[in-house]
């Protein structure tokens, strides 16, 4: 039994390590102890066995890791039938030329909102989106969307959780949300990320279950308020049309 515990908690350290990498592209033995809390010769352990089968890579110039070709390897044989990254491509493509601005797709996770899929925008200024990005739920458009189409036990369990920043004024918070899931839509101007504007949509699958969030976002200099707005109606369309396909 002994055994087994220790087994499942290497497991769970190794895989701990591995969710570094979604945030940082290269990591040092010290950053890694760091961010999972362990000493480094207990990381330096598990480092070494995930090199030797392929799923990290280290440098050694720089003495830093990043992920290995094992974990590509994996992701090659993920079920791309019922993916939504990769059904809504297309119609991401098409948004994207109709609107001229970077179109993303998210989808709720636990306590944040991961960035599945994203079209950049072709013009010379942009914003660029990082498919794979992990961001905080209580900030952007998308994030206003998944929390505002969430049910109330799913809401009620991301406000009470410790790492949810306390609110100034909690009514007008649950006001806000009242109006997204009125109009339909929730926008941002440089809430998360300065110069940038997003306004963001939820996706209802056939099941009439909100699926994922649906954004167009771009610099500031390009996107006002008023452009947000007027992005909202064809980005809804969008989303309905998006829906029948998942």
């Amino acid at each position: 039994m002994e055994d087994r515990k220790l087994t499942v908690r290497a497991v769970e350290r190794a895989l701990d390590i591995l969710m570094c990498f979604t945030r940082n592209s290269e990591l040092g033995l010290t950053e890694i102890a760091g961010q999972i809390h362990l000493h480094k010769s207990t990381v330096h352990r598990l480092m070494t066995t995930l090199e030797e089968r392929g799923f990290v890579i280290r440098d050694a110039a720089t003495e830093k890791y990043r992920l290995g070709l094992k974990v590509w390897e994996l992701s090659t044989h993920l079920s791309k039938s019922d993916d939504p990254a990769v059904l809504l491509l297309p119609a991401m493509e098409r948004l994207r030329d109709r609107l001229g601005e970077t179109v993303s797709l998210y989808l709720r996770d636990g306590k944040d909102r991961l960035r599945i899929q994203a079209v950049q925008s072709n013009q010379a200024i942009r914003r660029v989106a990082q498919v794979g990005a992990r961001l905080p739920l209580y900030v952007g458009a998308s994030s206003k969307v998944l929390v505002a189409f969430a049910t109330q036990e799913d809401q009620q369990e991301l406000f009470q959780d410790p790492e949810w920043p306390d609110m100034s004024d909690p009514d007008a918070y649950l006001q806000m949300l009242e109006e997204i899931r009125e109009r339909g839509y929730a926008t941002s101007f440089e809430e998360r990320e300065p110069g940038a504007a997003a306004v963001a949509v939820p996706i209802v699958n056939r099941n009439g279950v909100v699926a994922a969030a649906l954004s167009v976002s771009g610099p500031v200099g390009r996107i006002s308020t008023d452009t947000l707005h007027e992005f909202a109606p064809v980005l809804k369309e969008a989303a309905r049309e998006m829906g029948m396909m998942i």
